[in-house]
């Protein structure tokens, strides 16, 4: 039996069943569930301290991106370490 501290495997979704959710969104909510993706990579990209500001402009980016999908469902919001 599994304990209750192990993290969960993320199981993959097909990409077909990945198109049909992606249909029932509006597409600025997708627009910006892009964005933030977009944001959370390049942030991984700039971890010397040179890129102090393009590290803040894709902490920016993210921000703006989870307000917008933070009023649409709060439980889309993106962390730099993952999905929420």
């Amino acid at each position: 039996m599994p304990s209750s501290s192990a993290t969960p495997v993320p199981v993959p979704i097909p990409d077909r069943v990945a198109v049909l959710i992606g249909r029932q969104l509006p597409p600025h909510i997708l627009q910006a569930e892009i964005a933030a993706e977009n944001a959370v990579y390049n942030l991984r990209l700039c971890r010397s301290p040179e890129y102090r500001e393009a590290r803040e402009y894709c902490l920016s980016e993210l921000a703006a991106a989870n307000k917008i999908l933070a009023a649409y469902n709060p439980r889309l919001i993106v962390k730099a370490g993952g999905r929420s």
